[in-house]
């Protein structure tokens, strides 16, 4: 039998169970969907990284503190005099400098030495400064630069906004756009003269100047009320993406270090100290250098250290991780659709047996019938990759509403179809195979 005839009867069998197809390619139609929208989702993420990693610089070097530990303890004084916090300040099991106490008779006694508690760690409260910035640039070698800032929230009044929204404030030093790639879009950064006047001046992130003014230009050198109090715009950033840690600049509004510190967020802050390798090959040796020296400083202070490469592989590593578990659980609908097909072929090879036993004693042979019936299967899959690349486009805009980067491509539409025709030749091969292996007398016998 030639070709274009087997071509033939597969489209009178497809195109009389139209419904039928349907039915059976729906595992298709989603393990299609769910492949392209996978793909397309992987590759938004990877994007997403490789804009995060050029915003970044490649060889800074994040300090935060974690926590600190109490080097005290506490006891009930016999007698019922109360709680008391004993608290070594340095002192040796002789006396000396021993902690104070509190809470009963006889206050001021030195219970630290008394009680043999010298080698108790002091406890310490840590907060970084920009001493601290001055110390790790002078005593850690390969440092090119240093910067200190933090953030926090505060209610945001101005521009167009009808009431008080809240939004991110950053307290920076005037060298930070240079050390995270800023760019402005109008105006200029902060200066170090706005930070030691404690000048009330903000530089806006280009989606804050949008969602406030309408736009950047609309924006510069307008003002804006930071818990009431006026702010000068004195810039507007360019748009720079999301970032997996740290401060977004595209939903921040920058304020001098020292201006926020005095009219936003009082001296409780958790500031994080940035400092820039000169070698990047070197980041490894300036992050050990920088705890050394901070241990050096704070001996009971556990920090945080990390830099930007780090963090952009762990980014790169967990959307790859999510991005092959998504995948394996397409490839599993995928096997379920096809299993599907498998038993629907099944179940037509035996409601078509004579139409097998007149085709063969016709002339056709094995192969022409399994020709027919591994189509049949191929196009019923195809046909479900088809529907399913169609409901995957139609799916996006609803999964873009989630703030997840969605990046479909041709490539991943094509994939999609070959795997829906991959699964069903596979799965319909053996069915396939069987509906061959019939003999002519036996297949006319059967009703």
């Amino acid at each position: 039998m030639r070709l274009s005839e087997i071509l033939r009867l597969v489209w009178l069998n497809l195109s009389q169970n139209k419904f039928k197809v349907i039915l059976t390619s729906i595992g298709i139609v989603v393990g299609s969907a769910t492949i392209m929208l996978v793909l397309a989702i992987g590759t938004g993420g990877k994007e997403e990284v490789a804009e995060q990693f050029k915003n970044l610089n490649a060889g800074a070097i994040d300090i935060s503190c974690d926590s600190s530990d109490s080097g005290g303890f506490s006891f009930e004084m016999p007698g019922g005099g109360g709680s008391v916090t004993v608290t070594n300040m340095g002192g040796s099991p002789g006396g000396g400098s021993g902690g104070g106490t509190s809470g009963g008779p006889g206050g001021g006694m030195d219970f630290g030495g008394f009680f043999g508690f010298g080698q108790e760690e002091e406890s310490e409260t840590v907060t970084l400064t920009s001493e601290d910035c001055d110390d790790l640039a002078t005593f850690v070698s390969g440092i090119s630069a240093t910067t200190i800032s933090y953030s926090t929230t505060a209610s945001v009044e101005g521009g167009d906004m009808t009431s008080a929204s809240y939004y991110t404030i950053a307290g920076v030093e005037d060298n930070y756009a240079t050390i995270s790639n800023l760019e402005m879009a109008i105006g200029d950064f902060l200066t170090e003269e706005n930070n030691e006047s404690k000048e009330k001046v903000c530089v806006l992130g280009a989606t804050v100047a949008k969602e406030i003014f309408g736009s950047a230009y609309d924006a510069y050198d307008g003002t804006v009320y930071i818990d009431g109090r006026p702010y000068i715009v004195s810039g507007v950033l360019s748009e720079m993406g999301t970032v997996a840690s740290g401060i977004s600049p595209d939903t921040a509004i920058y304020v001098p270090y020292e201006t926020g510190i005095k009219y936003i967020t009082g001296t409780s802050i958790s500031p994080t100290i940035t400092v820039v390798a000169e070698d990047v090959n070197q980041v490894d040796t300036v992050m050990t250098g920088v705890e050394s020296a901070l241990k050096e400083s704070y001996p009971n202070t556990t920090f945080t250290i990390s830099d930007a490469g780090s963090k952009m592989e762990a980014a790169s590593a967990s959307n790859e991780t999510l991005t092959l578990l998504l995948i394996s659980m397409a490839v599993i609908v995928f096997i379920v659709g096809g299993i599907g097909i498998m038993n629907v072929l099944f179940v037509s090879i035996k409601e078509r047996t004579n139409e097998i036993g007149i085709l063969k004693a016709l002339g056709c042979s094995r192969k022409d019938i399994l020709l027919e019936f591994l189509l049949e299967a191929s196009f019923t899959s195809l046909v479900g990759a088809a529907l399913g690349v169609l409901v995957a486009l139609g799916i996006t805009p609803f999964v873009q509403l989630f703030n997840v980067r969605v990046s479909l491509s041709v490539q991943g539409a094509v994939l999609s179809l070959l795997f829906g025709v991959l699964t069903g030749s596979i799965f319909g091969f053996y069915p396939a195979y069987k509906a061959s292996r019939l003999i002519p007398v036996e297949a006319l016998n059967q009703e």
